[in-house]
């Protein structure tokens, strides 16, 4: 979840009139490096920077987000056996959140109902006890939702974590900084039975409320001996930013805790962020807490400077050469070792090739420094969801086959690693490819630049069958984060985790990782290889897993295929809007969380309530002709070799 970028509205949607009516050529790799995220006045962005921002912020700022309602639903009278207001499991999938359904208004389907961006964390010392985080907007905004479990995710119970105020000192020096909205969720627990959230909170400014203040911040929240059934008020500041002008934005950020006993560093929480800087800069930052998330250090530059960033777009680099990046995973190993992953765009391509690169940095001294950037692998961005789909422009999305163009929800290939305690000098890390062994270029699957329109990447084959296709690829250390096998191999000859049968030609996508306390590497991600996913769009959750990293056990997580989400929707009733990632934890077998799509939407029946009509509910059909759905989260344990 991100904060604001609502002044940019009115020109976006003077933009989106004339994307309407052509998609541009492919830009050259020249062009697209020199206009990666920079220029970063909120007032008005660049489409590289429109691009880059994390699905929250271009979602809320309305960056390619239809304004148009969708129109009347088909509806049909709801009954007991129809719909259940009050969802439950399905068959082994376990539901977390344990709102009841809240009644939609048709304008504004999503804002009282969805979960999405999910994290889960186990206690080390008892991996019964489990904690969850997600973005919940059953209050009508989005905000930092969690629950907890003590039964190793048998049944869960709701907590609200106390964020509708901060103290105010660093805003304007006033007694309180109330806040909007809030969202990008993490969770982790310290080695001696501590909780924690690190949960971003934004206000939207002027273009949606009569508050100019920009302002957004992140929070680290701790649960003390109740295991998450409750959390500390008010929170502790990681980052702070007082804005009224809009030109800062604070993105992304992710939490981690080295929890080993042994670490030098035991029980250090850190935080990594974006910073989209008004020196038209994103560099990766970093702080930590030896207090309990009491308080915070001083933020450490994680992306600093590197031959491998042989492009900076002619911005400034004050922090150093990679100051172009996005979406970081930090995690540590067994000896205290702290590693960063990230996206980055600094790299230089030429004619059609659009990769990018994902980058590691690592710190040997808790945090405090950083070494150069070393090179994870190549990869290929999901396609430009306009040129693809005709629809969502300025975001990637995940197109299903076939003549049908209703997944239009924003996603992209965001890293997820571990480092094995079974050999602590093994690292891995998971990187999404739209480019890979499986993407079968022969059947008309190519790069073809990016698009002058969006700046998007564009490809040959995206709606061919057999063609196409995002894969989960494997790039392995074993020499502790100083080369991996996918510092020279281009993605078209790495490993794949998603290795099963109806894998091989389609889509999978949103994977988290982590590492069994034996060393299985586990894998959970979005899959399009069960029954006619591929070409309705539909979607599963698939759970695989290693013990040696070159084969791989896969196993459906899922009792039952997902439709397309339809909250947050489009004019013709697609979602535009279904979370930047899914979480996963491995302390106990594999434990997957994710956003699930198949408890529908509730309205009130057409004329009612009325004075001589009572209230009845009825169900919706979207225009796209779907079931109108929520958006819930759901999790299963997955055994693990």
């Amino acid at each position: 979840m991100k904060s604001r970028l609502i002044l940019a509205l009115a020109a976006v949607c003077a933009v989106a009139m004339a994307i309407a009516l052509a998609i541009g050529p492919s830009a050259s790799q020249t062009q697209r490096a020199s206009a990666a995220v920079h220029g970063l006045s909120l007032h008005n962005l660049s489409k590289s920077e429109k691009r880059h921002l994390s699905g929250f912020a271009s979602f809320e700022a309305g960056i390619g987000v239809s304004t148009k309602t969708p129109t009347a639903r088909t509806n049909a009278r709801m009954s007991n056996a129809a719909v259940n207001l009050c969802p439950s499991n399905f068959g082994p999938n376990v539901l977390v959140n344990q709102n009841c359904l809240n009644v939609t208004d048709p304008d504004l389907q999503g804002r009282g109902q969805a979960q999405n961006e999910t994290a889960i964390a186990q206690n080390p010392n008892n991996p019964r006890q489990m904690v969850t985080g997600f973005n919940d907007y059953r209050r009508g905004d989005g905000t930092c939702g969690t629950a907890f479990s003590s039964n190793g995710g048998s049944s869960w119970t709701d907590s609200t974590m106390p964020n509708g105020f901060t103290r105010g000192t660093a805003f304007n020096n006033k007694p309180r900084q109330y806040w909007q909205a809030g969202g990008d969720p993490s969770v982790a627990w310290d080695s001696r039975g501590n909780a924690y959230y690190s949960c971003q909170v934004f206000m939207r400014g002027p273009g949606t409320t009569n508050n100019p203040d920009f302002s957004s911040a992140v929070y680290v929240f701790r649960s003390t001996g109740d295991a998450g059934a409750s959390w500390n008020f008010t929170g502790h500041p990681a980052v702070e930013t007082f804005d009224e002008t809009g030109n800062v934005l604070t993105d992304k950020p992710y939490m981690t805790i080295d929890n080993n006993p042994n670490s030098p560093f035991r029980d250090r929480i850190y935080v990594t962020w974006t910073q989209f800087a008004a020196d038209n800069t994103s560099y990766i930052y970093e702080v930590h807490s030896d207090d309990y998330g009491q308080t915070f250090s001083s933020p450490a530059v994680v992306s600093t400077t590197s031959s491998l960033c042989s492009n900076t777009g002619g911005n400034p680099t004050p922090q150093g050469t990679c100051n172009n990046n996005q979406d970081s995973d930090p995690f540590v190993a067994p000896n205290g070792t702290l590693y960063v992953a990230y996206n980055n765009f600094n790299n230089t391509v030429t004619g059609t090739d659009n990769r990018n690169q994902v980058l590691l940095t690592k710190s040997t001294d808790g945090g405090q420094t950083f070494s150069a950037p070393v090179k994870v692998s190549d990869y290929f961005e999901l396609p430009d969801c306009l040129a693809a789909q005709g629809a969502d422009p300025f975001r990637a999305c995940v197109p299903e086959k076939g003549p049908t163009k209703n997944s239009v929800f924003r996603a992209d290939n965001y890293p997820s690693g571990g480092v094995n305690p079974a050999n602590p000098n093994q690292v891995v890390v998971t990187v999404g490819s739209y480019i890979n062994r499986d993407s079968n270029e022969s059947n008309g699957c190519t790069p073809d630049g990016l698009s002058h329109t969006t700046g998007g990447n564009l490809y040959i084959g995206t709606k061919t069958p057999g063609a196409c296709n995002n894969k989960i690829m494997l790039s392995v250390s074993n020499n502790a984060g100083a080369s991996f096998t996918g510092s020279t191999t281009d993605p078209r000859n790495l490993p794949v985790v998603n290795t099963a049968s109806g894998q091989a030609t389609t889509d999978q996508w949103f994977q988290w990782a982590a590492f069994t306390p034996k060393g299985t590497l586990a894998t959970s991600y979005y899959d399009r290889g069960y029954g006619n996913d591929e070409t309705s769009g539909n979607m599963d959750i698939s759970v695989s897993t290693s013990t040696n990293l070159s084969s791989f056990m896969v196993r459906r997580a899922t009792s039952g295929s997902m439709p397309l989400p339809t909250q947050f929707p489009d004019g013709n009733g697609n979602s535009q809007f279904f979370g930047d990632y899914s979480g996963m934890s491995a302390l106990s077998g594999a434990n997957p969380l994710w956003s699930d799509t198949r408890n529908p939407d509730a309205f009130n029946c057409p004329g009612t309530p009325a004075p001589n009509a009572p209230p009845a509910l009825c169900t919706g059909i979207e225009p796209n002709g779907l079931l109108a759905n929520d958006q819930q989260i759901y999790t299963r344990m997955t055994p693990a070799p």
